[in-house]
């Protein structure tokens, strides 16, 4: 199939759930819609976290993955819920995700795999030529769902911990991502961000690297190929902050969105002075999981940018 119009499509996956997917998704698409990026971020998880990050859970225009279902299973054009944010657009997900993707497991089994497989890359075609980046939030769990989607993205970021379980979903990813070579022979890994980890920990830094490239079975390679493989991990991690993140998916606000409620909120002093009974408007902790996110979304930008370079010199050797 024709792919112009699915060049900046990144995936975020992780074969293990509770690894920040739906967080980097949200956070780093409203973060680029904030700088002025056409942004369109498409929910294939039926648990529709997305929809809690970004507010819009229960409200008009949450089908629960209805559109999204029938242009998957139908090829038809899928529905947006426009500007969730200024600039910023979704393809709703939910609980009627789940039969598509059984819809596409009977289509494969009927001997058209290619055609289930490209499913996700079919539905976007129509419409990701109108937006600057989409960006996939995929499910953890469903295979056929994240073969899908990895073979309609030009990228793929992985976020991941360095639990056994977060690294070995990354082993399955990784594997996924080989299985559709075949149908998607650009697709190129943007780089894997390490989640839940405190950024200024150097050690813990370093060893979250180390496991990292273990785990992509760089552990007996050559320092060459060692230090490729260490160059997929992303200069950002994201900490984990329990009281923001519940904060901030509590409110249907981004992490950027609480840290400035949290900073434009006056000072327990200035309520009490004022006869207010003090009152916490958010976790201190807001200020640094924002500034993470920022330096993921840079980073994304900083490495699509690089990319997207290097294969214009190539194109014109």
């Amino acid at each position: 199939m024709n792919r112009q119009n699915l060049q900046r499509v990144v995936a975020v996956i992780n074969g293990k759930g509770g690894v920040g997917k739906t967080t980097i998704a949200a956070n780093v698409g409203g973060l680029l819609a904030l700088s002025g990026w056409r942004v369109l971020i498409v929910d294939l998880d039926y648990q529709a976290n997305l929809g809690l990050d970004l507010g819009y859970q229960g409200k008009a225009g949450d089908d629960d993955g209805l559109a999204l279902a029938q242009a998957l299973a139908y090829g038809v054009r899928p529905g947006v819920l426009k500007d969730v944010r200024p600039g910023l657009d979704v393809i709703v997900g939910g609980g009627h995700i789940d039969g598509a993707a059984a819809a596409l497991v009977s289509k494969a089994a009927q001997g058209k795999l290619d055609e289930a497989r490209l499913s996700v890359a079919s539905m976007l075609d129509s419409v990701a030529g109108e937006y600057d980046i989409v960006l996939l939030d995929c499910p953890p769990g469903n295979d056929m769902l994240q073969s899908a989607a990895v073979a309609a993205a030009r990228y793929v970021l992985i976020p991941v911990k360095t639990d056994d379980g977060s690294l070995g979903g990354m082993r399955i990813t990784a594997g996924r991502l080989e299985q559709v070579i075949d149908l998607n022979p650009d697709m190129d890994l943007l780089g894997v961000v390490v989640f839940g980890s405190g950024t200024a920990a150097t050690t813990v830094r370093r060893e979250s690297t180390a496991q990292i490239v273990e785990a992509l079975g760089g552990a007996d390679a050559d320092e060459e190929i060692r230090t490729q493989i260490e160059g997929l991990v992303f200069e950002s991690f994201l900490r984990h902050s329990e009281a923001t993140a519940k904060r901030a998916r509590g409110r249907g606000l981004l992490v950027h969105e609480l840290d400035d409620q949290v900073k434009a909120a006056p000072k327990f002093w200035e309520q009490l002075k004022a006869g207010i009974k003090p009152q916490s408007v958010g976790p201190a902790s807001a200020e640094g999981v924002a500034d993470d996110l920022q330096a993921i979304a840079a980073e994304v930008v900083a490495r699509i940018q690089a990319k997207e370079a290097e294969s214009s010199e190539v194109a014109h050797v």
